[in-house]
């Protein structure tokens, strides 16, 4: 259920505001990646829920421009 409200509340953002979510999370991404080859991440459950974060923008975003 919680996916359906995060989902839905991005489908009510801007394209705009999705790009910028979209390259924050990217560049979370790959600081948490980069944390974790260093052996220095603390939560390795934040990779999953950025990774699905990132998935549901770029999902909303397909759909906003198709």
């Amino acid at each position: 259920m919680k996916t359906t409200n995060k989902a839905k509340d991005l489908r009510d953002k801007t394209v705009d505001e999705l790009r910028g979510r979209e390259k924050e999370l990217s560049s979370q991404l790959f600081a948490l990646r980069l944390q974790k080859s260093t052996g220095q991440l603390e939560s390795p459950a934040r990779v999953r829920e950025v990774r699905r974060e990132l998935a549901r923008v770029l999902t909303v975003l397909g759909e906003k421009s198709a």
